[in-house]
């Protein structure tokens, strides 16, 4: 009886364990996700685009506005870039920290490292699930692509 009991105690606190990480606290101006950021000698996105004509990487702050975000989980996040361009994938360290849904339109501030990446066709398909796109739009990815990516350690929402 007693193992029982302790069973069934165990098994309520891992299910609340596991609930509780599933809350994310929704976006608002002032809020971190991940490692604490402040906004001081953040870049625009525009400005980190430029920085790759002269170095292979980036190691700092980025501001700019969400523009996706992961539908599964929250666990990446891409920000607007000028133009028809392709929007920068931001992508959080060892997956220890998800956004919310919400985060959408909102400006951030990510900090970590950006380089010039070729994503595989089969991330580029993974992330396409993820984002919710339909399997027709999926089946068109048949090559690599070159593009910015971001690992970033923390994400603060400024508005």
């Amino acid at each position: 009886m007693k193992k029982l009991i302790a069973l069934c105690s165990l098994c309520g606190i891992l299910l609340s364990v596991a609930q509780a990480q599933q809350k994310i606290t929704p976006a608002k101006a002032g809020i971190t996700y991940g490692k604490t950021v402040n906004k001081e000698n953040a870049i625009s996105v525009k400005t980190l685009e430029n920085s790759f004509k002269k170095d292979a990487t980036f190691n700092g702050k980025i501001e700019g506005e969400v523009v996706e975000v992961c539908k599964k989980k929250g666990c990446f996040i891409t920000l607007k870039r000028d133009g028809d361009q392709e929007p920068i994938m931001v992508r959080f360290t060892d997956y220890a920290y998800f956004v919310p849904a919400d985060i959408i339109g909102k400006t951030v501030v990510v900090e970590g490292k950006a380089k010039v990446k070729e994503t595989s066709v089969e991330w580029q398909k993974h992330y396409a699930e993820d984002k919710g796109k339909s399997a027709a739009e999926i089946a068109k990815i048949t090559k690599p692509k070159k593009d910015i990516s971001v690992v970033a350690d923390g994400v603060l929402v400024v508005n």
